[in-house]
């Protein structure tokens, strides 16, 4: 009974879309700024992948919310399988590519990412060449 008393409340887990779009909204406002066309990138594989408007607005709460980027990166693996993520670090990149400046912050928040997501520093590397790839 008195260790009850004592112990933290248990986080709620989000769910793994919204965990994604909070984290989307993470990367975009890493350099202190949440640019129109990061916005409209994230928009877009939101809707690409989930087909829901809301997910955006949902990501925006829950990234205010979520103390850590550890909690959000939790949840995406808990419902995604390690050979899916490639495709998320994938969107990630695009929105850090969004206003074409990338600098230290969001570089330094991919390696973080990356690695909370189980994958390798050369995976996110992969994962940036073909998002500029795709953009030519």
């Amino acid at each position: 009974m008195i260790g009850k008393l004592f112990r933290k409340p248990e986080a709620v887990k989000p769910d793994g879309r919204v965990a994604v779009a909070a984290l989307l909204v993470r990367v975009a406002r890493t350099d202190g700024e949440y640019a129109a066309a990061e916005i409209a990138v994230i928009r877009d594989i939101l809707m690409r992948r989930y087909g829901d408007p809301g997910l955006l607005a949902q990501g925006e709460a829950l990234e205010q919310s979520a103390g850590d980027t550890v909690h959000l990166t939790k949840a995406i693996k808990d419902e995604i399988a390690h050979e899916d993520r490639m495709v998320y670090l994938q969107d990630l990149w695009r929105v850090v590519l969004a206003d074409e400046a990338r600098d230290f912050e969001e570089d330094g928040f991919m390696r973080l990412a990356s690695n909370l997501l189980g994958m390798a520093d050369r995976d996110s590397a992969r994962a940036r060449q073909a998002v500029q790839a795709e953009a030519g």
